[in-house]
């Protein structure tokens, strides 16, 4: 049964690790209620029937809102069905997230934006911690364009999303830590890049992802050149100035963030440290998410609460 004057929502993709966890959040929210939700590789989650994409086709109606969680290049076709019913969308795939047609979804960043937004890109999990850890020194002016941002990221394994595959089985991840997509060649980093050159300018950014053998979570140790010297206290107030009043990012002073500090949270936890023996200068600065919740189902939640007028982290823990 729906809640009381609930607000209807639908989740394209349910039964994938980000759906599942979007569906979890919106169970929890005392505003939305889930009018249908879809699946094709399985028909039950958590009590509640799910159906086939195409029997959405009728469904449209029944929901104000629809999350599509749907792979990169399915994802694209049935946002256009969606819209063309008439239904806001907060697409959670790939498809998006570079046109111009879409609100880019990093809430801290367009969230004058979103209110009016009929069509929100939800970020990838690495550029979501990557832009928001680093936006703030570019706004400031002390990156060094001259000089490439380097970026190593590790995550979970929920980030390669829940089909099976032989190099992602516990026997082949346990004790193990590898990079991949070497050589500057990940999906996400025009996403990282677009972004950061909105502020900065043309910079560039050298990325490379790591797989952590543990099921969630993402820590990114990113070398900023600096165009001046900080202090690790300059450096932390320029973060705390941007991120101060900001309800789902924290800045540690005098820390840096483990995995403990977000896993199963909405938010963003940044530290910073000089680096000391180089002959320019230079910032490190660690930023910790939940891949599936604040770099994936919590941020399209967010997204969602501004979209409609709720209340920004209702039904979030941040």
């Amino acid at each position: 049964m729906y809640k009381n004057a609930a607000t209807r929502v639908a989740v394209l993709g349910a039964s994938g690790y980000v759906g599942r966890e979007l569906v979890g959040l919106l169970d929890g929210h005392a505003d939305v209620a889930l009018a249908f939700a879809t699946s094709e590789s399985e028909s039950r989650l958590d009590g509640r029937d799910l159906i086939p994409l195409a029997d959405a086709e009728g469904r449209w109606d029944d929901a104000r809102l629809v999350f599509s969680c749907l792979p990169h290049g399915v994802s694209a076709p049935a946002v256009g069905r969606a819209e063309a019913a008439g239904a806001r969308v907060v697409d959670l795939s790939a498809d998006l997230r570079l046109s111009d047609r879409a609100v880019y979804g990093l809430t801290e960043v367009y969230r004058d934006a979103l209110p009016e937004a009929d069509l929100v890109a939800n970020p990838g999990c690495y550029p979501t911690v990557a832009v928001l850890s680093v936006l703030p020194l570019a706004r400031a002016g002390v990156i060094d364009t001259t000089r490439p941002l380097i970026i190593d990221a590790a995550s979970g394994v929920s980030g390669a999303g829940r089909n099976p595959r032989r190099d992602l089985l516990f026997g082949e991840v346990a004790e193990d830590f590898r990079a991949y997509s070497a050589g500057n060649e990940h999906r996400h980093l025009p996403e990282i890049t677009r972004q950061l050159a909105a502020v900065a300018g043309a910079v560039d950014v050298v990325f490379t992802p790591h797989l952590l053998p543990v099921r969630r979570g993402i820590l990114a140790t990113m070398h900023v050149p600096l165009a001046r010297e900080l202090t690790r206290v300059e450096a932390e107030a320029i973060l705390l100035e941007a991120y101060g009043d900001e309800p789902c990012i924290r800045v540690l002073p005098g820390a840096l963030p483990t995995l403990k500090d977000v896993i199963y949270r909405n938010r963003l936890a940044l530290g910073v440290m000089p680096v000391k023996h180089v002959s320019r200068p230079m910032l490190t600065v660690v930023g910790a998410i939940d891949n599936l919740v604040k770099g994936a189902a919590g941020q399209a939640v967010q997204n969602m609460n501004v979209m409609c007028g709720f209340p920004e982290t209702r039904g979030l823990a941040c």
